[in-house]
């Protein structure tokens, strides 16, 4: 009988020790075979575009494959929600702009609840908005662009990346701001809404500026403005909001990452580390910035605490705005 009970206590201890150390040995053989960050949102706009430039040195750091799929749909949601159904097994992650924190107040249902179904990674840098004109529209400056509006109520209108955006609503507070009456056009990414905006269609534009900081900087379109709170090291010449008297309405695109719930703590430690190493490296920093994307980085501790308070930011400009929920 004593030794029956010695044996069950080792086992116990056994069990104990296998449990506690699993993560540990799943982040040592981590990754041995490809893995999958979905990118909820067409190739061509902000979040694609850094993750791109991530995912090519995680390839190389971790000897292993990791690909992007884009699965664009509903602002975002319907990539987001195939994440939350793969396995918390680190070879699924999702790569997200800020639509994860918009649109738990923008839609009517949701297919997933952010803060349970998702384990925050990393918040791997942000890009601005930034309000555009084609080169053919009159307004020169931000001023300018404001008076025309405020001086012809419901004629112009001003192109987005679509629902489940900050810029859609970086709009809104402008329009709450000055009592503007314009039209805002949703395009289906920021790709799509770039094209519109070059060929003229849809001159006035608010978009994530590492969608067309390259149109910028080869003189094709104008920026009048930016929403961060400094300017850009790329584009020095373009001024924020607040420099204009404009002030709190801040707002950007971020590259979150994340994984399912459940998924590994030691996983989800190794995959912050590198992502956030990378987009340090001298190489990395210079083509995010040159994409109009500041590099963070930040703990995944931090990146959760920004998720939440996002959350909540956007909730109250929805609200004050009367936005219908979709």
């Amino acid at each position: 009988m004593r030794n029956g009970v010695a044996i069950s206590a080792l086992l116990a201890v056994a069990t104990v020790v296998v449990l506690t150390a699993a993560p540990v040995l799943q982040a040592a053989d981590y990754p041995d075979h490809p893995v999958r960050v979905i990118v909820p949102f067409p190739p061509g706009g902000a979040t694609d575009i850094a993750g791109r430039i991530i995912v090519q040195k995680l390839v190389e750091r971790l000897h292993q494959q990791f690909y992007i799929e884009n699965i664009a749909g509903a602002g975002g949601n319907i990539g987001m929600a195939i994440a939350t159904r793969a396995a918390n097994d680190g070879y699924t992650v999702l790569l997200s702009s800020s639509s994860i924190v918009v649109n738990p107040n923008l839609y009517r249902s949701m297919p997933f609840d952010v803060e349970k179904d998702f384990i925050p990674v990393t918040k791997a840098g942000a890009s601005p908005n930034s309000w555009e004109v084609n080169n053919d529209f009159p307004a020169k400056t931000m001023k300018e662009l404001i008076g025309l509006i405020k001086a012809n109520p419901g004629k112009y209108s001003v192109a987005s990346p679509g629902n489940g955006t900050t810029p859609p609503l970086a709009i809104e507070m402008l329009k709450q701001a000055f009592g503007l009456n314009f039209i805002t056009v949703p395009f289906a990414g920021g790709g799509p809404m770039a094209q519109s905006l070059l060929g003229g269609f849809t001159p006035i534009s608010c978009n994530a500026l590492a969608t067309t900081a390259s149109f910028i900087q080869a003189g094709k379109i104008r920026a009048l403005a930016v929403t961060s709170k400094q300017r850009l090291e790329t584009l020095p010449d373009v001024p924020t909001l607040a420099e204009l008297g404009i002030k709190d309405e801040e707002s950007e695109t971020m590259a979150g990452v994340f994984v399912p719930a459940g998924t590994s703590p030691a996983i989800v430690s190794l995959l912050q580390k590198e992502i956030a190493a990378i987009v340090q490296l001298p190489d990395v920093r210079k083509r995010l910035l040159e994409a109009a994307t500041i590099p963070d980085g930040d703990s995944s501790a931090d990146f959760a605490a920004y998720v939440k308070s996002e959350i909540a930011k956007w909730k109250r400009v929805i609200e004050a705005g009367k936005i219908e929920k979709i």
